[in-house]
């Protein structure tokens, strides 16, 4: 049956066979008539391609009118995350840059130039990215806007509070993860490619994001501590009283991470 719709987007089905057949995501690449775009968009593709590579291969094989979209939304959302993630800019700065940084899409020469995180060239070349949002059709700039708004107000209440219970946990992976399921499923009802409930179906979508959301902090747990930061919620600790953060870190850092906890 999946088969079947896919017959009405043959690039989804190219896709498909390329990767199948070709040798892996790097065969899915986009269509000869997708190599003329404009400046700012082939930064913005490499821009893609440096942040994120895996991301960059399954954006690449969606159908061309949902590439540009998805391709400005993930930068736009990278880039307030490396906003977030800086732990070198004071919370002074920070919590107003996370709040208002929705508006800076309107803002044809706004960029940040003082991070120190990995992908801070997104912040440095945003007036790229903000170009190509402001060039995007009305439904799309609505729902990234919307988003990073959201996104932004609520990763404020975070910055030096620790999820303390589940529900905590579960509230912070809306925030960076679960909003970017709900807004991926809103790109696609606006594009047509979904009917417009898979829009509104907003708990769907947020299930999605916390599990990959709480995948990444199961994976990046002994960075975070490193960078002195926790997300696991403090009732998971209470569960076992006699494994505390730091011997948790300990464990990892000397390689025992494999013995049961």
């Amino acid at each position: 049956m999946e088969f079947v719709r896919s017959l009405a987007h043959p690039d989804e089905i190219r896709a498909l066979l390329r990767f199948r057949f070709g040798g892996g995501r790097e065969t899915v690449t986009p269509s000869p008539k997708e190599n003329s775009l404009s400046p700012t968009m082939k930064r913005c593709v490499w821009l893609l391609q440096k942040t994120s590579r895996s991301f960059a291969a399954v954006i690449q094989a969606l159908d061309e009118e949902l590439r540009g979209p998805v391709c400005i939304f993930y930068l736009v959302l990278r880039a307030l995350d490396t906003v977030e993630d800086d732990m070198t800019i004071p919370l002074a700065t920070k919590v107003p840059l996370l709040k208002t940084f929705y508006s800076r899409l309107e803002d044809p020469v706004w960029k940040y130039t003082e991070s120190q995180e990995k992908d801070r060239i997104v912040l440095e070349d945003f007036p790229v990215i903000s170009a190509e949002y402001r060039a995007l059709a009305p439904a799309y700039r609505r729902v990234i806007s919307d988003i990073c708004r959201r996104m932004g107000e609520g990763m404020t209440e975070y910055l030096e509070v620790h999820p303390d219970t589940e529900e905590d946990w579960n509230k912070y992976c809306h925030y960076v993860a679960g909003l970017v399921g709900i807004g991926l499923s809103q790109l696609f009802s606006a594009s047509g490619s979904e009917e417009e409930q898979i829009g509104r179906e907003e708990k769907l979508a947020n299930s999605m994001g916390l599990f990959l959301q709480k995948t990444n902090i199961i994976r990046d747990y002994l960075e975070d501590i490193n960078d002195g930061r926790i997300f696991w919620p403090k009732s998971v600790h209470r569960k076992k009283r006699k494994f505390t953060t730091s011997k948790i870190a300990a464990r990892l850092r000397f390689g025992q991470n494999s013995r049961p906890i």
